[in-house]
């Protein structure tokens, strides 16, 4: 992907050198890894799994590494393709305005309205502030341990993220948070399926449009992006944590699922192939 040196986005708040409670010790090396990706990637929150090793705390600002800064100037040049490609989207699609979404930088925790956010919470997107929350270190979790490496794999990650900024934009978030407050526990998690794979769909046309119309793409890209999918499907990242794949767990969707509905929006580049609910 051609990045470096091309526009950024302003509308990035860089929280990483304000963090605040840090944990040392605990869990070990391989243990904190497996117990990160679950957390990654099977919408669960494994904060209190760190906290109860009753680890030392330190508090202070984080350290900013080269890695880090490179991934915030990465970040904000894959944010301001995303507000280009959707800002014509919605004029061309829509007769709309699309208005951006704010992506927070972290590093090791924060707070949202929707919650704390942590390292183990993952990437998320929050339609109360409308801000998407990454900490940057999971791009090395995403190459080094879940085997989506690659500078397309990370770009739609938070591609993705913003994916779930338009789904707010639209008013789809707002109605399917209504109806899963009604649903149990099954039924809910499908209808999350639904709503992640609509926004796998929509990162397919934001590669579609960055493609034809900011020639950013290089040979290699698309593979990246559907490795990466595959990886972080629920069936997969299941059978790899040495769990059976249990269907009415899932949250996002399989592998096949994700791959297949980003493939749909990249070749559609259209909107309304993207009605997962339908």
């Amino acid at each position: 992907m051609k990045w470096q040196g091309r526009r950024a986005s302003r509308n990035i708040e860089d929280r990483r050198r304000s963090t605040g409670k840090a944990k040392a010790g605990g869990i070990g090396g391989i243990g904190l890894i497996a117990v990160l990706v679950i957390g990654y990637f099977l919408g669960i929150d494994v904060t209190p799994l760190l906290d109860s090793t009753n680890a030392p705390q330190t508090t202070g600002s984080a350290e900013i590494t080269a890695a880090d800064e490179k991934a915030g100037k990465f970040v904000s040049v894959v944010l301001a393709d995303t507000e280009t490609v959707w800002t014509d989207v919605f004029q061309s699609q829509l007769a709309r305005t699309y208005q951006p979404a704010t992506l927070v930088l972290f590093k090791g925790t924060t707070s949202s309205p929707c919650g704390g956010a942590s390292g183990a919470s993952g990437p998320f997107y929050c339609p109360a502030d409308k801000k998407a929350y990454l900490d940057t270190a999971f791009f090395t979790t995403l190459s080094k341990r879940l085997g989506a490496s690659g500078d397309f794999a990370a770009a739609y990650v938070v591609a993705h993220e913003v994916a779930h900024h338009v789904q707010n934009e639209l008013g789809i978030l707002g109605k399917v948070n209504k109806m899963r407050q009604r649903m149990n526990a099954a039924d809910s998690n499908k209808m999350s399926v639904k709503t992640e794979l609509q926004a796998d769909c929509m990162s397919g046309i934001w590669a579609r449009y960055a493609e034809e119309k900011l020639g950013t793409l290089q040979r290699g890209d698309l593979g990246e992006a559907l490795n990466a999918a595959r990886q972080i499907g629920d069936d997969t990242l299941q059978r790899n944590a040495g769990r059976t794949p249990m269907p009415h767990t899932f949250t996002h969707g399989t592998s096949k699922q994700r791959q297949q509905w980003f493939a749909k929006g990249y070749n559609a580049a259209k909107l309304t192939a993207c009605d997962t609910f339908g």
